[in-house]
């Protein structure tokens, strides 16, 4: 899109509420007080737009189309149980659900796009509203032994999960934060213990399953990190029974 093409249709949107919402300058673009008075209500057109799009495109048979995001981390372990719940206590409606990361989930809640999000970050905003729901526990494996004092950076997998994860596990296990491998996913790091052996951090089925199998061992001294777990809506569906709905079946789920 050209500067000439933005200015012409900001000049347009001034024209149609009647006032000047922007201080234009070679120094840069601020809103005036007009401007900041128009921001929320800007914000909230933008996302009942979106929303309104999506309440034309239901499919066949459905009384409502519900767009849901969830946590990649959460989604290969959590997903199924949580849909089929969804669908047990919502039989007409029809979900669209998308895994993602945090900050893409709270960008696509602001601007309608997503109904619900289950996440681990969750990003303060005066227009989305979160309700901590339980947390989820991850456990260190390894192919190579089941104490911690002999777990060495050269064979770790530096897990990423989210900004407080990362810093928590870098407080409580320093010496394997130089680890030359480092990624974001429990599933990323199944796959990559999988292939080269080591040692790290999985969601704490995942450590079950993979000790069950018999390849890898349980480092039973690795202290065990939590990380907290988040439903988020938009604030304008804050008081609305169906999204109560979700956010209680999510955190009824954790407290079993």
């Amino acid at each position: 899109m050209t500067q000439s093409t933005v200015s012409a249709r900001v000049s347009a949107l001034e024209q149609a509420v009647g006032s000047r919402l922007f201080d234009r300058s070679r120094a840069g673009t601020d809103l005036t007080p007009e401007g900041k008075r128009f921001e929320p209500h800007a914000r909230a057109l933008r996302h009942e737009w979106n929303e309104a799009r999506r309440r034309i495109q239901i499919p066949q048979g459905a009384a409502q189309l519900l767009r849901l995001g969830i946590q990649n981390d959460l989604a290969a372990v959590y997903l199924g149980d949580w849909v089929a719940e969804f669908r047990s206590a919502l039989p007409e409606t029809a979900f669209y659900i998308e895994p993602d990361y945090s900050n893409q989930m709270c960008a696509d809640l602001l601007t309608g796009i997503l109904d619900f999000a289950v996440m681990f970050s969750p990003k303060p905003h005066p227009d989305l509203h979160f309700d901590s729901v339980g947390d989820v526990t991850y456990r260190m494996v390894s192919t190579d032994t089941a104490s911690l004092a002999d777990v060495t950076p050269a064979r770790f997998v530096f897990a990423h999960f989210s900004p407080a994860f990362e810093e928590m596990h870098r407080q409580l296990t320093p010496d394997l934060a130089t680890a030359a491998v480092s990624v974001g996913q429990s599933g990323s790091v199944v796959s990559l213990l999988t292939a080269m052996g080591g040692s790290g951090y999985v969601l704490e089925k995942t450590s079950e399953d993979l000790i069950s199998g018999g390849r890898f061992l349980a480092v039973a001294d690795a202290p065990a990190l939590r990380q907290p777990v988040f439903a988020a809506i938009h604030i304008r569906h804050r008081t609305m029974a169906l999204h109560r709905k979700l956010t209680q079946l999510v955190a009824r789920h954790f407290a079993n």
